[in-house]
């Protein structure tokens, strides 16, 4: 039996999806080998990521001048990837803090440019994002770059940022694929599979192709958007296995109705989820009402004591991976693409009979 998994990384995939690379897994399409047995430069290979490119393209709506790479190093490497790629030693780049992802963004970029914070939250805890035209980007910043959705804090940019003429860069991990975005208001989007898009290993960078001449010379090959543009992302052997399965979750994706689809569905989770927290006098959400995320949705019980008994009873329910960030504690549900609305009905189910035994 599956259980309900609300893992905030590596995350549930839709069933459809695994079961299909289960009857593929010793015998792709005919061609007598696993996918984890081919050469990345067989047409086969070719295929699947040809394939997979191009239904990222267009479920994301990605114009023809930009550059769709499917990448390794996880959005972490992709912390060093951005300044390394658009700005030069001594440079300066705008960044917004609004927690833990941000953090971690703003301290890497630090290695290599000169970090100016146009915005941190830390005032309201992290629990919100700023104001909509409050961002004072500099003229001479070599790119703005934000965090769209903070996977432990649970806090969500509910509009894009103007960043004028600077190139606007989003970490993208969390969010990717569950709504329509606009490509074009960005310079870079780039996510880690891990959450929407497939298994770990493997992280896409949708790039401006006008971007792609400014990499520093010192730029470590695997990380050179222009050098690996240039050889279809395969400058280095890829995570073949993740690339493919990313491919089945797109198809998938086109098979739901697209990424209308996905919003409603993802709207109407997080509507049933955040209804039944805020109708309640024991849960409690820590995010401002208008910073929410979609996504990543953390709730807090009256007693950090009861943490332990409600994850127990969770487990025994088949509801996994509910237990909050260690930096954070409490609890938290992961409701990415390929979780259910049943799903988050047997979560709300619980909490409602867990609020009547302990409330």
């Amino acid at each position: 039996m599956r259980v309900y998994n609300f893992s905030a990384g590596p995350a549930t995939m839709p069933l459809e999806v695994l079961e299909r690379a289960q009857s593929e897994l010793t015998d792709w399409r005919g061609s007598g080998m696993s996918v984890t047995e081919m050469s990345h430069r067989s047409p086969e290979f070719v295929s699947i990521a040809a394939e997979a490119e191009a239904r990222m393209r267009s479920l994301l709506g990605v114009p023809d001048d930009y550059a769709v790479l499917f990448l390794q190093g996880g959005a972490t490497g992709q912390f060093a990837a951005v300044p390394l790629n658009l700005a030069a030693v001594g440079a300066t780049a705008a960044y917004v803090n609004t927690g833990a992802w941000s953090k971690k963004a703003i301290a890497e970029g630090r290695n290599h440019l000169d970090v100016r914070v146009v915005a941190d939250e830390k005032d309201s805890g992290y629990a919100t994002v700023p104001a909509p035209g409050s961002l004072e980007v500099p003229a001479d910043a070599a790119y703005l770059h934000y965090t769209l959705n903070e996977t432990i804090g649970g806090v969500e940019f509910p509009y894009v940022p103007d960043a004028g003429d600077v190139p606007l860069v989003t970490d993208a991990s969390s969010t990717i694929l569950s709504r329509p975005l606009d490509v074009s208001r960005f310079g870079v989007i780039y996510a880690g599979a891990q959450k929407n898009l497939g298994p770990a290993g493997l992280t896409v960078v949708v790039v401006r192709k006008d971007l792609l001449g400014r990499a520093r010379p010192e730029t470590p090959s695997v990380l050179h958007w222009q050098a690996m543009a240039e050889a279809d992302s395969m400058l280095n052997t890829p995570p073949t296995l993740a690339w493919y399965l990313v491919g089945l979750v797109l198809e998938w994706v086109e098979q739901q109705g697209g990424l209308e689809a996905m919003a409603q569905r993802n709207r109407a989770k997080a509507e049933l989820l955040y209804g039944a927290i805020d109708s309640s006098d024991f849960w409690s959400n820590p995010v401002d009402a208008d910073a929410r995320s979609w996504m990543n949705v953390p709730f807090l019980a009256p007693d950090p004591a009861l943490d332990k008994p409600f994850l127990a009873a969770a487990a025994e329910a088949g509801l996994s991976g509910l237990g909050g960030h260690r930096s954070v504690g409490g609890m938290r549900a992961s409701i990415y693409n390929a979780m259910p609305l049943e799903g988050v009905q047997a979560l709300v189910d619980l909490m409602t009979d867990f609020e009547k035994q302990n409330g």
